[in-house]
């Protein structure tokens, strides 16, 4: 049985999320919470495997208690969720230790699905939001270039990524490139949520 607690500032909300998650045999929802402060009290008192949490709450910012989870209590996975789709907000709940995002738009049987993945240390992203991608073998991506996506992925600059594999920066440059144009992608952004969806990032990776 997988322990969630869900932290949202809206009542109604959450006696939606409660009720479709309770219809699920293998989810139980042990604890409510509408502040980051009650998050983090719950925390700190119950056994929880996922935490899902409003990214943006009246007085409060989910992504401070995402933190909080995240350096006080490893072991818990958190699922964030929004009614705001723009990837500004995924990829920085992403970068400070989510390990998954649902749009409050996304199909109801999206958040079961969702915790199901957190907890068992997998990303998730809803499918309003997520890449339908490839392998990236399949894609057509060489050892390296798939290297390259790798710290492209995690944040590292082209001189960064041409230090790390002793390639020359041009090399580098060129290979980001080559993978932007081979996956039909504009942006280091979209080469993050590639990377992500193709389970390319490792569970330390997503917490760089």
């Amino acid at each position: 049985m997988i322990r969630v607690a869900l932290i949202d500032d809206h009542v109604i909300v959450r006696a939606g999320f409660r009720a479709l998650l309770e219809s699920q045999t293998d989810l139980n929802v042990v604890a409510e919470g509408a502040t980051v402060d009650e998050g983090i009290a719950l925390l700190d008192a119950l056994s929880i495997d996922v935490l899902v949490v409003d990214i943006t709450m009246r007085n409060d910012s989910g992504l401070a208690l995402l933190e909080h989870a995240t350096r006080h209590h490893p072991q818990v996975g958190c699922l964030m969720m929004s009614m705001h789709e723009g990837m500004t907000y995924v990829h920085e709940a992403l970068r400070r230790g989510a390990l998954g995002y649902v749009t409050k738009a996304a199909a109801p049987d999206e958040l079961a699905r969702g915790i199901r993945a957190v907890a068992a240390a997998q990303s998730f992203l809803s499918s309003d939001l997520a890449l339908e991608v490839p392998g990236p073998n399949h894609a057509g991506l060489t050892p390296r270039e798939i290297e390259v996506l790798v710290l492209l992925a995690k944040g590292r600059q082209p001189k960064q990524v041409a230090a790390d594999l002793r390639i020359s920066t041009k090399t580098a440059y060129v290979h980001r490139s080559h993978l932007l144009e081979k996956l039909g992608l504009r942006s280091d952004l979209e080469l993050y949520r590639f990377a992500l969806a193709a389970g390319l990032l490792s569970l330390e990776t997503r917490h760089d």
